[in-house]
């Protein structure tokens, strides 16, 4: 039977994908980790990598040593499938001191008065647009995952 966490991985892939026949992307679970591998190997904060774009969505693979910004964004919802690792999202409250990086998107040091929520491998989280949302990592944690961007007014 196949592991539940690339079933999982796979359906949302397909999903995304089925916009256009011509446009059908899949990644094997091997190219995932490999992937996953090269961007771990950039000692980086934060580390991330386009897969596909779409008139509607699009998608792509990050990787975090280390806490994020808070941040919010307008018009795009966040779906994450964690690939590995735990983190506590943050979800809500106020992003502190928000400042525009671009249209669109809000980012702050942290979020105040949000709700902690644990979150781990295979699990499934879907961020709203105009969400205040933030990953906070442990020290010497990481945390990667497949995020899907859809695309609103």
């Amino acid at each position: 039977m196949p592991n539940p966490r690339y079933l999982t991985f796979f359906v949302a892939v397909a999903l995304a994908a089925a916009a256009s026949p011509s446009d059908v992307v899949i990644y094997s679970a091997k190219q995932i980790q490999q992937m996953m591998r090269q961007l771990a190997q950039k000692q980086s904060r934060f580390a991330s990598l386009d897969l596909a774009r779409h008139g509607t969505h699009y998608s792509l693979l990050a990787y975090r040593n280390a806490t994020g910004s808070s941040e919010l964004h307008e018009h795009e919802t966040d779906i994450f499938i964690v690939e590995s690792g735990s983190a506590t999202l943050v979800t809500g409250g106020q992003i502190v001191h928000p400042h525009t990086t671009k249209p669109g998107e809000v980012r702050g040091s942290s979020i105040s008065g949000g709700q902690r929520r644990q979150i781990g491998q295979g699990d499934i989280v879907e961020i709203p647009a105009q969400t205040p949302h933030q990953l906070l990592i442990q020290n010497g944690g990481s945390f990667s995952y497949f995020v899907v961007k859809v695309i609103g007014r």
